[in-house]
């Protein structure tokens, strides 16, 4: 009999533990993959390039169709090498100094420099929690919160586990292009459909001077505005109301250091052009707006600390120094 009671208390500890591990649901770790040595060179991808970043060391990061590719200043390195034939859409170094690059199919892929070159990059997809593998931008809350804007929904990682949002918690599409945070801690989501705004319970959608739609980049300037552009062409809310600068396409909006508001886009005849709104004249009726033609289509911006504007291409990346047009091909 004392055998038996053994026995019977044996079982029941295995059946306890059974249950236990059956309703605790943790995160599947991400998946580790070994790096491909970074290949080096000294020309620029050649394919599209649709985010451009710096870091804070002065190096700058591109997201291209050839992988994630980092410019010293003298050389490129491409950090993922063939790691995957899908397209790189963008890249954010967080605030501990580490990247976040998304891939429009096979999720994120987080990237530690401390590690040399050679030792891993960890791997994110659906498998661990990621509402879709298809991401498109990136972006950290002052919270230190990571957000996957993907072509299924809207991801927030909080270091250790994703939390989802789609139609189904209000987002108004699930098709996401960028992703910002304003001054008042709101996030607002650019997507296919309407604009959202999320106030941390709630979703809104924007309907200042009617809606706004089919949003590619969002951005708020220094004086708190907020300026939405796509396909519906470039508008600025102030909080209450809109204005609308132009209606032709507008795919990427940004600020310099001046407070000039730069766009990749269309102009009236078709053209793919860079503009710039000079920020002395935006009060008025018609701004100054300077076009720098270019024949193909248009992605990313940023303004390197030196002053001069990056854009990524269809054909890779270029540099304007306030004169001239410099590619940086093979």
């Amino acid at each position: 009999m004392k055998h038996v009671s053994v026995f019977i208390l044996f079982l029941m500890f295995v059946f306890c533990n059974l249950c236990t591990a059956q309703n605790k649901k943790e995160l599947p770790s991400s998946t580790t993959l070994q790096e491909t040595k970074g290949v080096i060179t000294s020309y620029g991808p050649s394919t599209s390039v649709r985010t451009i970043t710096q870091d804070k060391k002065g190096n700058l990061w591109l997201a291209s169709n050839e992988g994630i590719v980092r410019y010293d200043g003298k050389s490129f390195t491409n950090i993922t090498g063939d790691r995957s034939t899908n397209r790189f859409f963008s890249v954010l170094e967080d605030r501990k100094g580490n990247f976040w690059f998304g891939n429009h199919g096979s999720g994120v892929y987080y990237y530690d420099p401390k590690r040399a070159v050679g030792k891993s990059l960890q791997h994110f997809t659906t498998s661990q929690g990621l509402v879709d593998n298809g991401v498109v931008c990136i972006y950290e809350d002052r919270t230190g919160n990571i957000w996957f804007g993907t072509r299924g929904g809207a991801s927030r990682y909080d270091g250790k586990s994703f939390q989802n949002f789609t139609t189904k918690d209000g987002l108004p599409d699930n098709s996401i292009n960028s992703i910002i945070e304003d001054k008042t801690g709101k996030l607002w989501f650019g997507t296919s459909g309407n604009t959202g705004i999320y106030d941390g319970k709630t979703f809104a959608i924007l309907t200042a001077n009617g809606t706004f739609s089919n949003v590619w980049s969002i951005i708020e300037d220094k004086t708190g505005n907020i300026w939405l552009g796509g396909g519906n062409g470039l508008r600025r809310y102030n909080g209450s109301t809109s204005t609308t600068y132009t209606e032709n396409f507008v795919g990427y909006v940004y600020e310099d250091k001046k407070g000039n508001i730069w766009t990749s886009g269309r102009n009236d005849n078709g053209v793919w052009v860079l503009s710039r709104y000079d920020e002395k004249s935006m009060s008025t009726n018609k701004p100054i707006v300077i076009e720098i033609t270019h024949s193909l289509n248009l992605f990313g911006m940023l303004e390197a600390n030196d002053g001069s504007i990056w854009f990524g291409s269809f054909d890779g990346v270029y540099r304007y120094d306030g004169t001239t047009i410099t590619d940086f091909k093979k």
